[in-house]
Parts: structure tokens; C-alpha cells; sequence
């Protein structure tokens, strides 16, 4: 058995392979404005290497980055950038921002609040909660292979595979509903618990699996989650494609055809098709609530929270589990998160004992790329050394 994941966590791709943080790039533009960091330590973190780390924001890899480090040794919090291009203010360190992919921890913790009030067995196939979802050419597929990425179940359709074709629908609506049933047509891709492949399909289906079970909408079973954890500048956008309340904007650098750089102001787009799998709008101190009460077992119950830090033991090679992802570092074990979305990169990380967290967003100028962001590598080494 194997794992293949499509989706390359950024923070674990660069401590595991043990990069190092290398030069900025030249930058694309340069604002005085945005080039001050704001920063509160007490003890612990090392304060010069994170101010170091945000040091000469914007550039042309971000243009906002926004931080904080927790732990038993202190804290330690910073911001850098700019508000937006056009203005050069400030970016603002309380900002919202799209969270991507984090979402699939308050998913993932709905879901298993759910099965601690035994509305939910883990090992029963979701086939049994939401009849004729999945054709008959799929296996049981239980809503654990679900939770951690071993269903089976192949990505639904987008709008395109480019940015460009991406960017020209980003006012347009595609319902989590049509995406499911792209990624059903296609069939399995491997038999259920065989492999463990990220992929959004899985969490849009637990989304669905909520509703049904609860009768709610998601966003209003999500609650059950953000109330207990304080995460009260959080929300659901659904196909408003704004961010309501203090942000910054987010930016797409996209390549001319005279080799020169334009950087695209992405910050509304409709992301109604990432529902529970991604389209979060949060904060780095409503994310920090969130895996620290999450940890310390104050939202998800004691029995049930263990599904968030094991991974599929029969499958070589996997580091997913319910809503996180297992990495070893420096002979620590991380438990971590990642999101991105165009002009937006977001992750929440820690330890299980909570000595150390770190949280940040990075307004990435190519959030959705292969290669790992130079001001998040910057960031998490920091951070984490």
C-alpha cells in the first residue's frame, strides 16, 4: 500500500526535506510603508530570526504576512506589508484573511463531535448516510477513509485548470453539488483504505454528510466549533465573493507576454465550490484559538480527538489523519494544517502538547503554486528551530 498526496503541504515540505531559508528574491516593487514589522515578544521564540523573516515585505513572493508563535517558553506576534499595492499602507495584523484549507479542521471536528453524540459511526460507509451520492461502481467507502484521505473518491471539476480560466469564473457559482458529481462520474480511483490520496472531494462530501445528519447547513454546525474555541471574526462567505471586515488584499503574479509581472488583485472571488473543505474567512488569533482549545480536548471529546492524531497504520508512507497532518522535525512531532487560495496562504500548526504553535498567513503572490513560498519557509524555520 502507498500514499500519493496532490497536494504538497507547504510548512512540512520545507522542515522535513530540511530546507534552508535562502536569499529574497529582487523585489517586484518596494513600499517604505510596508517594509516595517510591528512585533510583541515576551520570552522564548527567537524574536530577531521572525523579524528577519518578515523583513523586506512586500517583495515579490508576498505582500502581507502576518504571525504568531505561542508556546510554554512565550509568545511572540508580527505582522509586515502592506495593506495593498496601490495604497502602500500597512497591512493590517488583525486582518481577515481566506483560511483555504483549514477549514477541514472545524469539518473535521463537526464531524467528530457528531460521533461522540453517536449521530455518526466513523466505520459505517457514508453510502448509508447519503444514499445514491456514490454510484454503484464504488465500495463502501466509511466516513474515516473519508476523514483521512483514503477513500478512494477522485477530485470534482473546477472551472479550469489555469489560473486564467480560474480567474474568469471567479464571480461564478459552482455548487459543491456539481462538483461531487464530476468526481463521481470519474469512478474510484483505488479501492477504499488501498492508498491515501488529499484531496478536497472528501471533506465536500463530509460537508454534505453534516447537513444530512443534522438537518443544518454547515455553516450552522460549524458553530458548534467556533463558539467554544472564541473564534468570533470567523465565517462561512459562501458565493459572496467579499471579505467583509478589516483585510488585506490578496495578489496573483501573473507572467506577460513581455516577460514582465503583473500582479492581479484576487482578493473577491466566489468560493462557494471549496465549502467545507476551504472556504473559511478567519484570523491568525481566531486560528490559534482554535487548535489550542482543540488540543487541550475542549471541543472535540477525549476518545474521539485521537482521530485527529493517528494516521492509517497499514498504509506506507501516510501523514494524514482526521483534519491534520503528522510531521517529525528536530525529533518533535508537529500536527499541522495548510491553506491556500489564490493571493492567500494560511497554516496552523503545533505540537500535541501545545509547547509550541505557530500560525501565520502569507499573502502569497503564487498561493496555488508547486514550490514552496520563500517568506513561509522563512516564517516556519524560524518558528520552529
Amino acid at each position: 500500500m502507498q500514499t500519493r498526496s496532490r497536494t504538497l503541504t507547504a510548512v512540512a515540505a520545507a522542515l522535513v526535506l530540511g530546507l534552508t531559508a535562502g536569499p529574497l528574491a529582487a523585489p517586484a516593487f518596494a513600499s517604505p510603508a510596508g517594509s516595517a514589522t510591528a512585533a510583541r515578544v515576551t520570552t522564548g521564540p527567537d524574536a530577531e530570526a521572525l523579524r528577519a523573516a518578515l523583513a523586506g515585505l512586500p517583495d515579490s513572493d508576498a505582500t502581507a504576512a502576518l504571525v504568531r508563535v505561542g508556546g510554554n517558553d512565550g509568545t511572540w506576534r508580527g505582522s509586515a506589508g502592506v495593506h495593498d499595492l496601490a495604497s502602500g499602507r500597512k497591512a493590517d495584523p488583525h486582518a481577515l484573511f481566506r483560511a483555504g484549507s483549514t477549514t477541514k479542521v472545524v469539518t473535521a471536528a463537526v464531524v467528530l463531535q457528531l460521533a461522540a453524540e453517536d449521530k455518526v459511526d466513523l466505520g459505517a460507509p457514508v453510502q448509508r448516510y447519503l444514499p445514491g451520492l456514490l454510484s454503484s461502481a464504488f465500495k463502501p467507502v466509511t466516513v474515516r477513509q473519508l476523514l483521512n484521505h483514503t477513500s478512494g473518491i477522485q477530485s470534482g471539476d473546477g472551472f479550469g485548470d489555469s489560473f486564467e480560466d480560474a480567474y474568469a469564473h471567479r464571480f461564478d457559482t459552482l455548487t459543491p453539488k456539481q462538483v461531487v458529481a464530476s468526481a463521481v462520474a470519474k469512478g474510484p480511483e483505488f479501492d477504499p483504505g488501498e492508498q491515501q490520496d488529499y484531496l478536497n472531494i472528501n471533506y465536500t462530501i463530509l460537508g454534505m454528510l453534516i447537513e444530512k445528519v443534522t438537518g443544518h447547513s454547515y455553516a450552522g454546525e460549524a458553530r458548534r466549533v467556533l463558539r467554544p474555541a472564541g473564534m468570533h471574526h470567523t465565517y462561512f462567505p459562501g458565493t459572496d465573493p467579499r471579505i467583509h471586515g478589516r483585510h488585506n488584499h490578496g495578489y496573483q503574479a501573473v507572467k506577460q507576454a513581455d516577460g514582465t509581472t503583473k500582479f492581479v488583485d484576487v482578493t473577491e472571488w466566489n468560493q462557494a465550490d471549496r465549502w467545507a473543505a476551504g472556504d473559511m474567512i478567519s484570523t491568525t488569533a481566531d486560528l490559534e484559538r482554535l487548535i489550542t482549545h482543540l488540543f487541550r480536548g475542549e471541543i472535540v471529546p477525549k476518545p474521539q480527538l485521537e482521530e485527529m492524531f493517528t494516521v492509517p497504520s497499514d498504509i506506507e508512507g501516510a501523514d494524514m489523519s482526521a483534519g491534520l497532518q503528522r510531521f517529525e522535525y528536530g525529533g518533535t512531532v508537529y500536527w499541522l494544517k495548510s491553506g491556500a487560495r489564490y493571493g492567500y496562504s494560511a497554516v496552523v500548526v503545533a505540537t500535541r502538547d501545545l509547547s509550541r504553535t505557530l500560525v501565520y498567513s502569507v499573502n502569497s503572490t503564487d498561493a496555488k503554486g508547486e514550490s514552496m513560498n520563500p517568506v513561509a519557509q522563512r516564517i516556519a524555520l524560524a518558528a520552529l528551530n
